[in-house]
C-alpha cells in the first residue's frame, strides 16, 4: 500500500516532465513560421537563456515550500526571501535591458549584432518580472507536494504548457505577432507563467492549511539563507558542466557534427530518467509514514532500475534507429553518431537515482550544507575526464557523455559519502 501512494505522488510529477520536454517543441515550431523566424529564435534563445540561468536559484523555492514552510510565521519569511530572490534577478534584468551592461553582455560577450541585439534587449525587458513570479509558483508548488498533492502541481504545469501551445496557435497569424515577432515567446511565456500561478494560488488556498507557529523553533531569514545556499550553489554548478563539455566538443575536428550529436542525444536521453530526479521530493512528503526510508529507498532505486531498463530497450535495440530517424528526423550518419552515446546515456539512471535518494535525505534532515560538495566533485570529474580522454584520442559526443556520465557518477558517490557519513 505504501508503495501505491509513493507511486501515485510521483506518477503526476512523471507525466508533466515528459510533457513538458515535448511542449517546448511546439514554441520553437510556431517561431519557425513568423517573419524573421531565424531572428526570432536567436534572439529569445538567448534571451530566455540568460533568464533561466538567473531564475536557476529560484527553482529550489519549490525545496524551500516542501521542507521549511510548516506553519503561517515559516511561510511569510520564506516568501520574503524568494521574493528579494526574485527582486534581485529583475535588477540584474533591468540593468542588461536599460544600460551599456546590456550591450557588452549581448554584442561584445557573445558578438550579436546591433539589430539582433536590440531585440534581445527588447525580450529581457518584458521577462524582467518572470523570476518573481517563478519563485513564488515554485514556493507554493513545494507547499503542495508537502501534503501530497502532487495533482494540483501536475495541473498548475500542464495548464502553463497548454496555454503556452494554445497561444502559439492563436497569436501566430495575427497582426500583433506579424508586426513584432518576439511577442509570440513573449507572450506565450507569460501565458503559461501565470497559469501556473493562478492553479498553484488556487492549490495553496484550497490544500494548505498552516497553523500560526511550527512546533519547533522560529525560522529565521539566517536560516532560510543558510538551507538555500548549497541548493543554489548545486544548481549553479549543474548549469555550466554542459557549457565546459560544449567548449571541449566543440574544439574538436568534427565540432559542428558532435555539438548537433549532443544536442539530439540530451534532449532524446533525458526523456526516460528525467523523472527520477522527483523522487527527492519523496523522503519529506512521506515522513510522517512508519518506517518510510526503508519504503522510499526501494521505491527510488527501483525506479533508478525501471528508467535503466527502458532506456536499455529504446537505446540498444533497433527502436533507437526508429527513434533518431523516423521520430526526429535525424539523417542516418548522424544516427549512427549518436549510438555510443545513447549507450553510455543509459547509465545515468543509476546514478541519478542514487544522488537523488541521498538528496532526500539531506533535504529531509535539513543538512543542505553536506550536499555542497557533490556539485565540486560533478565539475572536477568533468574537467578531469575531459582532458584525460581528449589525450587519448575520444572526441565528439562520445568524448562529452562519457564526461557527463562521470561528473554523475562522482556527485552521486560524493553525496552518498556526505549525507550518510553525517547522518
Amino acid at each position: 500500500m505504501v508503495y501505491f501512494d509513493l507511486l501515485k505522488f510521483l506518477l503526476p510529477l512523471i507525466l508533466t516532465v515528459i510533457v513538458q520536454e515535448m511542449g517546448w517543441q511546439v514554441l520553437n515550431g510556431g517561431m519557425a513560421r513568423v517573419p524573421q523566424a531565424t531572428e526570432t529564435l536567436a534572439a529569445y534563445g538567448l534571451a530566455w537563456g540568460i533568464t533561466m540561468f538567473l531564475q536557476g536559484p529560484l527553482a529550489q523555492g519549490k525545496q524551500l515550500g516542501l521542507v521549511l514552510v510548516d506553519s503561517r510565521d515559516a511561510l511569510r519569511q520564506v516568501h520574503r526571501f524568494v521574493l528579494g530572490i526574485g527582486l534581485l534577478m529583475a535588477g540584474v534584468l533591468v540593468c542588461l535591458a536599460l544600460t551599456p551592461m546590456g550591450i557588452w553582455v549581448i554584442e561584445d560577450l557573445h558578438h550579436v549584432a546591433g539589430d539582433l541585439s536590440a531585440v534581445v534587449r527588447r525580450a529581457f525587458f518584458w521577462l524582467i518580472p518572470i523570476p518573481a513570479l517563478a519563485g513564488v509558483n515554485r514556493l507554493y508548488m513545494g507547499m503542495l507536494m508537502r501534503v501530497r498533492r502532487t495533482d494540483v502541481v501536475s495541473a498548475a504545469m500542464m495548464g502553463g504548457i497548454v496555454t503556452s501551445i494554445g497561444s502559439v496557435f492563436i497569436l501566430l497569424p495575427t497582426e500583433f505577432v506579424q508586426a513584432d515577432p518576439i511577442r509570440l515567446p513573449l507572450a506565450a511565456t507569460y501565458a503559461s507563467a501565470l497559469t501556473e500561478f493562478v492553479i498553484v494560488l488556487w492549490g495553496r488556498f484550497r490544500w494548505v492549511d498552516l497553523p500560526d507557529q511550527s512546533d519547533g523553533d522560529v525560522l529565521s531569514l539566517g536560516y532560510v539563507t543558510r538551507f538555500f545556499w548549497p541548493l543554489a550553489f548545486i544548481m549553479a554548478l549543474q548549469g555550466v558542466s554542459r557549457p565546459i563539455i560544449n567548449l571541449f566538443v566543440s574544439r574538436s575536428s568534427d565540432g559542428s557534427e558532435a555539438l548537433a550529436v549532443l544536442t539530439v542525444v540530451y534532449a532524446l536521453g533525458h526523456i526516460p530518467y528525467g523523472w527520477v530526479n522527483e523522487t527527492r521530493s519523496l523522503h519529506t512528503a512521506f515522513q510522517h509514514v512508519a518506517n518510510h526510508l526503508h519504503y522510499v529507498r526501494r521505491f527510488v532505486f527501483g525506479c533508478g532500475l525501471f528508467s535503466f531498463g527502458s532506456m536499455v530497450l529504446l537505446f540498444w535495440t533497433p527502436l533507437r534507429d526508429v527513434l533518431l530517424q523516423d521520430w526526429i528526423g535525424v539523417s542516418a550518419d548522424l544516427a549512427a553518431q549518436c549510438v555510443m552515446p545513447l549507450f553510455l546515456f543509459s547509465f545515468f539512471p543509476l546514478a541519478v537515482a542514487v544522488r537523488a535518494y541521498f538528496h532526500g535525505v539531506g533535504l529531509l534532515e535539513r543538512r543542505t550544507k553536506a550536499m555542497a560538495p557533490s556539485a565540486l566533485a560533478r565539475i572536477g570529474a568533468i574537467v578531469v575526464v575531459l582532458l584525460i580522454l581528449s589525450g587519448q584520442g575520444i572526441s565528439g559526443a562520445t568524448l562529452g557523455v562519457g564526461a557527463l556520465l562521470s561528473g554523475f557518477i562522482a556527485e552521486a558517490t560524493t553525496v552518498w559519502w556526505f549525507v550518510r557519513r553525517r547522518g
